[in-house]
């Protein structure tokens, strides 16, 4: 695409060298408070959610950030238009130009039906046929009017499929715990490996299951292989096929071959093709958070969300919250070198949130060809890891405080819990936490104060602390429908900031293509006797070790 630089030849890139030059080792976080009192006011956003009236607070004064970096990081914005790109999104243009698609998971969460269109088309008839079929469906099942073949109430969802298809239904019904139907039992169902299907199935009955199979296509070879050793399962009790009807249902836009599978197309919950699979937890995907919450609370969801976008479409990039996190991504990556960023929740419900954000950052943003088709002169996509805090205390978090590695994190926190056990004391521990280390990443421990400690000399070393440690804190009220939807979108946008700076293509995912390719070749191999020849020597030696063992 033409008009896009590669972002190091801009001008504000150079200028953000030359202030990173100039800043040498001279940035010190705790001299930065010491010497401003009013840090934490100068650089902290609300964001103010219309949706449930409720705030987050995003702290980013404890970052290497000064008045002169902001300035510099939004410029390269500008320069290298974000504002633009954002734009298009928002309008529906084709900004996923390697697969000609627009880039619309923003209109299916347009709870407020704004006019939003598609080539000339508008989409908001379609989203909102999806959404009354999935409130009509989740309400039938939620309240025992629909039964399964015996008679039965459904009382167990396994959601099949991967990817998108499942990182994202898994993080919001775990996040959204609280809100759950007491009586309904989630599973998901993603890995090829038997033992993933097979354990869902030994806790489960086919009178009282019902099965959701996510696969726009229909073909994903995973998701097909459990779905058929599901179906298999539930035939061994019902015997008649007429009766998968009732027990199966298709997140799909393959009539074809969802009604070749035995499901009815009354079924089948469609979504475009301008849905990408790490967006589509706000599409018919999220069926099973809709029958596990309730489809007003995933309204709610969707209108968090719709709130974040909003925000990050119309309010200028000085204060814009996504804006600035994402920029400050691209400060560590490729000015500091950073390579890693930690996303840390003190929530447990928040349990596989760092895991949904991986895909969503690692697959949008690992690239290395501008959209010019260029290689890239600088780093791009950060790799995103993370567990719930306080147990990543006890396991990796000495690595960010005594390693080698500049490693900076978010930390989310709600300030009310949905369990205030043992009158709050259990919240406030944690809570404590959440203050106490981003502040001793920042601060530190000098030698001088393990000294006064009353250390031994040849422990001072050890127990010293260099601090100057990044991080970002997030403060949320409560974990609501509305908030999670809010910070979700919240990382959309960050990933779209940083991929737009970048100038690559935050929408395709060619890279998941060639081991699907070469593992389908694979698979034929070990269904044939004899030996393997037809790879490296590494790998033939390997697929032989293997048939011999599995006795194929």
């Amino acid at each position: 695409m033409p008009g896009f630089a590669q972002a190091n030849d801009l001008k504000a890139w150079q200028q953000l060298q030359e202030h990173h030059a100039s800043l040498g080792r001279n940035i010190v976080l705790k001299d930065y408070f010491a010497k401003d009192p009013q840090r934490f006011e100068k650089f902290s956003r609300t964001f103010k959610n219309e949706a449930d009236n409720s705030e987050i607070l995003f702290d980013f004064s404890k970052n290497f950030l000064t008045e002169e970096t902001l300035k510099l990081l939004i410029q390269l914005a500008k320069e290298a238009q974000v504002e633009k790109l954002r734009d298009e999104m928002f309008a529906g243009d084709k900004i996923n130009f390697t697969e000609k698609r627009a880039v619309y998971h923003v209109a299916l969460r347009n709870v407020s039906n704004s006019p939003m269109q598609v080539d000339g088309k508008s989409v908001v008839e379609d989203v909102n046929s999806v959404l009354e079929h999935m409130k009509v469906f989740s309400e039938q099942v939620r309240s025992g009017e629909w039964k399964g073949y015996t008679g039965k109430k459904i009382n167990t969802i396994i959601n099949i499929g991967i990817g998108g298809s499942d990182l994202g239904p898994v993080m919001v019904t775990e996040a959204l715990k609280p809100y759950g139907h007491p009586d309904i039992k989630l599973h998901f169902v993603s890995n090829i490996d038997g033992t993933h299907i097979a354990e869902a199935l030994k806790h489960s009955d086919p009178e009282t299951t019902l099965f959701l199979v996510a696969s726009k296509t229909f073909t994903t070879a995973e998701t097909t292989t459990n779905a058929i050793t599901a179906k298999k399962w539930f035939l061994e009790s019902a015997k008649d096929e007429s009766l998968i009807a009732k027990h199966f249902v298709a997140l799909s836009t393959n009539e074809e071959e969802v009604t070749k599978f035995g499901i009815d197309k009354h079924n089948m919950f469609g979504f475009e093709s301008w849905v990408g699979g790490r967006y589509s937890v706000w599409s018919a995907i999220g069926l099973s958070v809709a029958l596990y919450i309730g489809y007003d609370r995933f309204h709610e969801f969707l209108a968090g969300a719709q709130a974040m976008d909003k925000h990050f479409k119309e309010t200028p990039l000085e204060q814009n919250i996504p804006v600035i996190a994402g920029l400050l991504s691209v400060w560590y990556s490729d000015f500091f070198g950073a390579q890693t960023h930690l996303v840390a929740p003190f929530d447990q419900y928040l349990h596989r949130f760092p895991a949904y954000l991986q895909q969503l950052s690692m697959e949008s943003n690992g690239k290395a060809i501008t959209r010019s088709g260029d290689y890239v002169k600088y780093t791009t996509g950060p790799i995103l890891f993370g567990e719930p805090a306080t147990n990543a205390q006890h396991s990796f978090f000495q690595l960010l405080h005594q390693g080698t590695k500049l490693i900076p994190a978010d930390f989310i926190l709600a300030a009310e819990s949905h369990n205030p056990v043992e009158n709050n004391k259990h919240q406030k521990m944690l809570a404590s936490n959440f203050f106490a280390q981003s502040e001793a990443l920042m601060v530190g421990k000098t030698p001088e104060e393990v000294k006064a400690e009353g250390a031994p000399d040849e422990l001072v070393s050890h127990k010293t602390f260099l601090g100057n440690r990044p991080t970002t804190s997030i403060l949320a009220q409560k974990i609501t429908p509305g908030t999670l939807g809010a910070l979700i979108a919240y990382y959309e946008h960050l990933t779209f900031t940083e991929g737009a700076v970048w100038n690559i293509n935050s929408f395709d995912q060619w890279g998941v293509e060639l081991g699907k390719v070469l593992a389908k070749k694979i698979l034929t191999e070990l269904d044939q006797p004899g030996e393997s020849t037809a790879h490296d020597a590494s790998t033939s030696g390997l697929i032989n070790a293997f048939k011999q063992r599995a006795n194929i």
